[in-house]
C-alpha cells in the first residue's frame, strides 16, 4: 500500500497537473486531426483558450440544478483520477467514475430541451455499453495480482498485459466509447459535421460548460493512466514503455476517430456487449483456469 505522503502527493499531482496535460492533449487532437483532413488547424493551447473565453461569460443556464449537476460530475470526475493516482483502489476509482457520468446524464435531462435530452439518453447508453467491460477490467486486475490496490498493482513482479492480453483489447475497444470518439460519439460530437447541435450540452453555456471541458482533461488523462496500468512494473523502463504505448493508443483513438462514421446506438450497445463476453470472460475464464 502507498504511504500517506506519497498518496497525497498523486492524488495532488493530478488534480494540478491532469487540466494541464488534458488540455495538451484535447489540442494536439485537434492539429493531428486537422493534419489527417488536409488543414493546418488550430494552435496546440486552443482549448486552453475556448475554456478561457467560456469562464469569462455570464452563466447562463435553463434552471439552478443545471450547474449543480455538472460541479458534481466535476468533482467526482476529479476525485475518481485522484484516488487512481493515490494509488487506491481501481474498484472505488471506476463506481467514482460511474457516479460522475450520471450527474453529466442528469444535467441534461434537467434542461427539458429535446435535444439535450436525446443526448442524455445517448450518453445513458454509452455508460451502459462500456461498464460491463470495466468491471470486466477491475476484476481481470484482481484475479491476476490479488488486489484492487492501484499501487500494487503497478509494483507488481510482472505487468498485468501478460495475464489480461484479451481484457487489454476489450479496453482499448471501448475506450473510444469513453473518450467519446467516432464511431460511439452519440451523445455529443466535436465534429461540425455530424449535429445541428450539440447534444446533452445544447443548453450548457458559460462557466457550466467550461466545467465539463475541465472535466473531459480529466477523464481523459485517468483513462490512459488505465492504460498504463496494464504495462508498469515497477521500473523505470516499463514506465517509459508505458508512456509510448499511451502515446500509440492516443494516436489510435484519434485515426479511428477520423476514419469511421457513427453508428447507431444498437451497434454500439451490441458489439460493446460481444467484445466484453468474447475477449473480457474468455481471457477471465483461462485466468481462473
Amino acid at each position: 500500500m502507498p504511504s500517506a505522503l506519497s498518496a497525497l502527493l498523486g492524488a495532488l499531482a493530478f488534480l494540478a497537473l491532469a487540466p494541464v496535460l488534458g488540455c495538451l492533449l484535447a489540442g494536439a487532437d485537434r492539429i493531428i486531426t486537422a493534419r489527417m483532413q488536409g488543414r493546418v488547424g488550430p494552435p496546440l493551447l486552443q482549448p486552453y483558450y475556448d475554456v478561457m473565453k467560456l469562464l469569462a461569460k455570464d452563466s447562463r443556464s435553463v434552471n439552478g440544478i443545471q450547474g449543480t449537476h455538472i460541479a458534481m460530475y466535476l468533482v467526482f470526475a476529479a476525485a475518481s483520477g485522484a484516488v487512481f493516482f493515490a494509488g487506491g483502489s481501481f474498484l472505488l476509482c471506476v463506481f467514482m467514475l460511474t457516479l460522475a457520468s450520471l450527474f453529466f446524464v442528469l444535467a441534461g435531462y434537467s434542461s427539458r430541451s429535446p435535444f439535450a435530452e436525446a443526448g442524455a439518453a445517448r450518453e445513458m447508453m454509452q455508460v451502459m455499453s462500456y461498464e460491463p467491460m470495466v468491471l470486466i477490467v477491475a476484476a481481470g486486475l484482481y484475479l491476476a495480482t490479488g488486489t484492487f490496490s492501484v499501487a500494487e498493482i503497478a509494483n507488481a513482479d510482472t505487468p498485468a498485459l501478460y495475464a489480461l492480453p484479451l481484457v487489454f483489447g476489450g479496453f482499448i475497444y471501448i475506450l473510444t466509447i469513453k473518450l467519446r470518439k467516432s464511431p460511439f460519439d452519440l451523445s455529443t460530437s466535436h465534429h461540425a459535421h455530424q449535429e445541428l447541435v450539440k447534444g446533452i450540452t445544447t443548453e450548457m453555456s458559460g462557466r457550466t460548460l467550461a466545467a465539463v471541458e475541465i472535466a473531459h482533461w480529466y477523464e481523459s488523462v485517468m483513462f490512459l493512466g488505465w492504460v498504463a496500468l496494464f504495462i508498469v512494473s515497477g521500473t523505470w523502463v516499463s514506465a517509459a514503455l508505458a508512456l509510448l504505448v499511451c502515446a500509440a493508443v492516443y494516436f489510435l483513438e484519434i485515426l479511428i476517430d477520423n476514419n469511421f462514421a457513427r453508428v447507431k446506438w444498437q451497434t454500439m450497445l451490441a458489439s460493446a456487449w460481444v467484445v466484453a463476453l468474447a475477449a473480457g470472460l474468455i481471457n477471465l475464464s483461462l485466468l481462473y483456469l
